[in-house]
């Protein structure tokens, strides 16, 4: 089902509930993994979607449609795994200065969801010792696969920007690579 047409549907009340249910079925799993990859934790990632979906539910009907919705379902699950890294970061008492990657690796290591092979396992390491923005566009570009344009309207950030962030963080994957035989 089209965008216009789930959004329309989404401001009539006698069929808010089936747009959304098609809302869900185009683009659950794609910000389920955009999560993932940024939280690690599946039952964590899973927590962070449902809060997304709920914010999208309460501010559909506010979407100007000035972009894309599956920028903006973006831009909303971005700023939740934001929010949600740096509760994480204080629960464990972590100064927001620390290394935050190294409880993100613990569960990378422990994590019973993962199920790649060891080059899988090799790159989410490497992307965790990332910053959290370089991460998110490498995440972004090389994973799901958006231009340039689409992740700089989400994350309000200059193309000139993110194509730096993404040459720096693929650097400092393939020096990780290089360092880690």
């Amino acid at each position: 089902m089209e965008d216009a047409l789930i959004i329309s549907k989404f401001a009539d009340e006698r069929t808010r509930e089936e747009a959304f249910g098609y809302l869900l079925q185009k683009y659950q799993q794609k910000i389920y993994w955009h999560v993932r990859r940024m939280v690690i934790d599946h039952d964590d990632a899973d927590d962070v979607v449902q809060d997304v979906f709920i914010k999208v539910w309460r501010n559909l009907e506010k979407f100007r449609e000035d972009s894309q919705l599956y920028t903006w379902l973006y831009r909303i699950a971005t700023n939740e795994c934001i929010t949600f890294l740096n509760k994480k970061k204080q629960k464990q008492s972590l100064s927001l200065d620390d290394d935050s990657s190294a409880y993100l690796a613990d569960t990378l290591a422990d994590g019973s969801y993962f199920n790649g092979d060891k080059a899988q396992m090799k790159l989410q390491q490497a992307l965790l010792t990332l910053p959290e923005k370089q991460r998110l566009v490498f995440n972004m570009k090389y994973f799901e696969d958006l231009k340039y344009d689409e992740i700089s309207e989400i994350l309000g950030t200059s193309v000139g920007a993110l194509k730096a962030s993404y040459h720096l963080a693929v650097k400092k994957i393939e020096n990780f690579f290089s360092s880690n035989d």
